[in-house]
């Protein structure tokens, strides 16, 4: 399983919100490019970068995403706002390894199978997931799809993976839901990466155990939950 460090920007600040609620910010730091180097200097082999701002609709963080890509010397996805073909394509002409994509890939799936087929094994798919229900729209919109309807209209595209966030866990250390995880794993053929409530180095055993393939750490690395110099050892991937 690999662990991906989470930067998600937001005003040009790396932060951390608490449940998703732009009122509950609880860790801000003022450079992303030197938190992504600390992440990189740690041994992390992969970063997930989320522009805050326009998955909310309140601007953009491009301009970082390009710089923090062009210095990090490690694959990064990418996400926030990407609702057509042209903020996929900036995206990824900034750099970024993969394209994250959520509410136009609930919302259209024609338009994910196209932009799948454009990009294949470069897009992510973002399932996020609150009271067994698919939310959108920067995790404001409610939907009537359960995660596993949702991850099997996605089973047969050209996808780099699946990333499901356990909503009501985000940011709070609450512990990951493995069975969860566990569920919607063994739903989808595509990798399967997981985020929400990841709190310690025991949770990340119980994801491994459940066939996920990547773990995102957020929340748990800013308030040092986890040690990730001793996660890194335990579940990093080789070179």
């Amino acid at each position: 399983m690999r662990l991906l460090a989470a930067i998600d920007l937001r005003g040009g600040r790396t932060v951390q919100l608490v449940g998703g609620d732009p009122n509950a910010e609880r860790v801000s730091l003022p450079d992303p490019l030197s938190t992504a180097q600390r992440f990189v200097s740690l041994g992390f082999r992969g970063l997930h970068v989320v522009d805050l701002d326009a998955a909310l609709g309140h601007g953009t963080n491009l301009e970082l995403i390009g710089d923090l890509v062009a210095t990090a010397g490690v694959p990064v996805q990418v996400g926030g706002g990407v609702r057509d073909d042209a903020a996929a394509e900036r995206y990824l002409a900034a750099g970024a390894a993969r394209v994250i994509v959520g509410t136009r890939a609930v919302e259209e799936p024609a338009w994910l199978a196209r932009l799948s087929e454009r990009y294949p094994k470069r897009a992510v798919v973002a399932c996020d997931v609150k009271d067994g229900k698919v939310v959108s729209r920067g995790w404001t919109a409610s939907t009537a799809l359960t995660a596993r309807d949702f991850l099997a209209t996605c089973d047969e595209l050209p996808l780099a993976a699946v990333l499901v966030t356990d909503v009501g866990r985000e940011g709070r250390l609450a512990g990951a839901d493995a069975a969860l995880f566990a569920d919607l794993a063994a739903a989808t053929r595509h990798p399967l990466q997981a985020a929400g409530g990841i709190t310690t180095t025991e949770d990340l055993r119980a994801l491994a155990r459940a066939g996920v393939s990547a773990a995102v750490l957020g929340m748990s690395l800013y308030t040092g939950a986890i040690d990730p110099a001793a996660a890194l050892r335990e579940f990093q991937e080789p070179a």
